[in-house]
């Protein structure tokens, strides 16, 4: 059953892609490829810190608020005359910021992950349109651009940052105290409290590092529209919430993978892209990756259940 959990979410990304090429002619063009890859990688980069954070058993609701905060900070610097590479500093230095305050209030203060990213969900959304007063940042150098919408080697270059930073990951989970201390502390807390594990300290890199890869991700999108968007970033931390899941991770913490949530924020663009060319109605896209999502949680639940009664 693991093994069909771990082949199911690659298997069904095949068979969209299969079932789209035959839909319309126009999904397996280079233009339309390049342009799911680019509107992907934000998604996806977001994801991989949302993956750490489920795999410890929380959650991160303000990724999406951080991706617009840091995307405002990073082109706002670029508009008062620093350096580009200095900016997208800024704008990544701003999202760890933000993880570390998630990580804080949730391991000093004892508050429900759910309910300080809730919060903070709204918190950092309020503070993105109140320094910009509800306002785009415009006028940005076209060097800018280069992060979000260049081609390196033919493919975009933001699917090569998406790659480094998947690889790293992979190494983090795989080769790293922090990761391994990450799938002790979502398997049994305080199991792992017992074992000597520095929880808190863990825990508050872990959305620090959440933090990081949604600012990076905000230098991205803010690259690829070239606008810093107070708006930026909307119902991103659902889609990133959802290809973790689909990828094969749980809420309940202790599984995750970097290829499983790669695989499902794959699945969410082509349903979103797929959707486009076949000229459905884009409210429908919403309800097909809802019902996705409740479906991948349901396959969960029963694998898990029937482990238990093995």
């Amino acid at each position: 059953m693991q093994r069909l959990q771990g082949l199911l979410p690659f298997a069904t990304l095949i068979a969209l892609s299969i079932a789209l090429t035959i839909a319309t002619p126009h999904f397996l063009t280079s233009v339309n490829l390049a342009s799911v890859a680019r509107q992907t990688a934000v998604i996806d980069i977001m994801a991989l810190g949302m993956t750490l954070v489920i795999i410890t058993g929380g959650i991160d609701l303000s990724v999406g608020s951080t991706l617009a905060l840091s995307g405002l900070f990073g082109t706002m610097a670029i508009k008062a005359g620093l350096s580009i590479p200095l900016s997208i500093c800024i704008g990544i230095g701003t999202g760890i910021l933000c993880g570390l305050l998630n990580g804080v209030l949730i391991t000093r203060l004892r508050i429900n992950p759910f309910i300080v990213t809730l919060g903070t969900l709204e918190a950092f959304r309020g503070l993105a349109l109140v320094i910009s007063k509800g306002l785009p940042v415009h006028e940005i150098p076209d060097a800018f651009s280069f992060l979000g919408d260049a081609n390196v080697l033919g493919l975009p270059f933001s699917l090569w940052v998406l790659a480094v930073c998947a690889v790293l990951m992979h190494f983090l989970l795989e080769n790293t105290k922090l990761g391994r201390y990450a799938f002790a502390i979502g398997s049994n807390q305080n199991a792992a409290y017992y074992a000597g594990v520095p929880i808190q300290f863990h825990l508050t890199a872990v959305y620090a590092i959440a933090g990081l890869l949604a600012g990076l991700a905000g230098m991205v999108e803010a690259s690829r529209l070239m606008t810093g968007q107070p708006t930026a970033g909307q119902g991103y931390e659902l889609q990133a919430i959802a290809a973790v899941v689909i990828g094969g991770g749980s809420l309940q913490g202790g599984e995750g993978s970097v290829v499983g949530t790669l695989i499902g924020a794959f699945i969410i663009g082509l349903l979103s892209n797929g959707s486009d060319l076949l000229g459905i109605n884009p409210y429908w896209q919403q309800v097909t990756i809802g019902g996705v999502i409740v479906a991948a949680v349901a396959f969960d639940e029963f694998r898990k259940r029937t482990f238990a009664s093995a």
